[in-house]
């Protein structure tokens, strides 16, 4: 493992990258600022490739509304509302989306400064939330492993409260396995049999519905390209796919696989023990350095909005029970 300096935070505290490799020239770099994900390179023909999205220097991170290869937290994906209840007792929570919470709120995990501390091969972050943070309740203690081992980067999420909140943690990295360009031409499979509508703030309805015969049956592999222009109210609402799959067996405690990606020579298998995927295909990137679709996120996690969601499974953690749960992205060059 290596580490550099990567920048300083406007008041001058240290920001340092961390870059882990493996025995298959796979090689991933951690930034403290987020735990994001800024790099991660596999090796095809032509040397290495870069397939997720980042910057090479801290400030265009400070200025970054994508959560580009973030931890996102308290609460991955959507809050309705900014509020939630929990034992009786309204919470409310920091807006920064329509007014809903997304991501954890106006100051989530992804603008946090993480402890970072090499473990072995390792790389182990670690943050303390207080109670109150965001308007979530309890005193919540994180920590998330990033190991690259055999060409696969597995990343475990442990979390303990001392107050009953609610958690959904998950890394919002943009993959691009052509390293250029949009992610239109690459193909996609998923491992979900059902998929959760959503309502024009991209809020679920409650609804649970089957994929079959509609342009999110991606139990096969198909081109992006090919379903995401199909006329479809989903679609329309989105923009683009911006939806929650069920994948198609309970959590586990091992990962199982959940989605599958294939382009320009590279195959990225992805495993989690997370009962969702949000598939999201860059529909709100625009811009330098990053246009409109020039990435995907595969955010393995819990169900959007579930603690407004009583049919959905609970998110709710409580004192004395550790939160874990492990996401592998594996890589294979064809």
């Amino acid at each position: 493992m290596q580490s550099h300096l990567f920048g300083r935070m406007p008041d001058g505290t240290s920001v340092h990258a961390y870059t882990l490799r493996d025995s298959t020239g796979v090689s991933a770099t951690i930034l403290q600022y987020g735990a994001r994900l800024a790099a991660l390179e596999v090796p095809v023909a032509a040397g290495v490739r870069n397939v997720t999205l980042g910057h090479d220097r801290l400030e265009p991170y400070l200025a970054d509304a994508a959560h580009l290869g973030a931890i996102a937290g308290r609460y991955a994906n959507r809050i309705a509302g900014g509020r939630f209840s929990l034992d009786g007792r309204e919470h409310r929570l920091s807006v920064n989306n329509g007014g809903n919470t997304l991501h954890g709120g106006v100051d989530g995990f992804a603008a946090r400064i993480w402890q970072a501390e090499p473990d072995g091969p390792d790389l182990l972050l670690s943050l303390v939330s207080p109670d109150g943070d965001q308007g979530f309740p309890g005193r919540l203690e994180v920590r998330v492993r990033y190991r690259l081992n055999g060409g696969a980067l597995s990343i475990d999420y442990e979390a303990t409260t001392d107050a009953p909140t609610v958690l959904n943690l998950t890394n919002h990295a943009y993959f691009n396995l052509a390293g250029a360009g949009t992610v239109m031409d690459h193909a996609i499979a998923i491992a979900a049999d059902r998929m959760l509508p959503v309502d024009a703030a991209l809020i679920p309805t409650g609804a649970v519905v089957p994929v079959a015969g509609t342009p999110f049956d991606l139990r096969e592999e198909v081109r992006i390209g090919a379903r995401i222009g199909v006329d479809d109210a989903q679609l329309r609402l989105g923009g683009g796919f911006d939806h929650c799959f069920v994948l198609a067996d309970a959590p586990r405690t091992t990962p199982r696989p959940a989605a599958r990606v294939s382009a320009e020579g590279i195959v990225m298998e992805v495993l989690t023990t997370e009962p969702a995927v949000q598939f999201y295909s860059g529909n709100f990137l625009g811009g330098e350095p990053f246009a409109w679709r020039t990435g995907l996120c595969l955010e393995t996690q819990h169900f959007p909005d579930s603690p407004n969601q009583p049919a959905f499974p609970s998110t709710v953690l409580r004192p004395g029970v550790l939160f874990w749960s492990r996401t592998v992205y594996r890589f294979v060059a064809t």
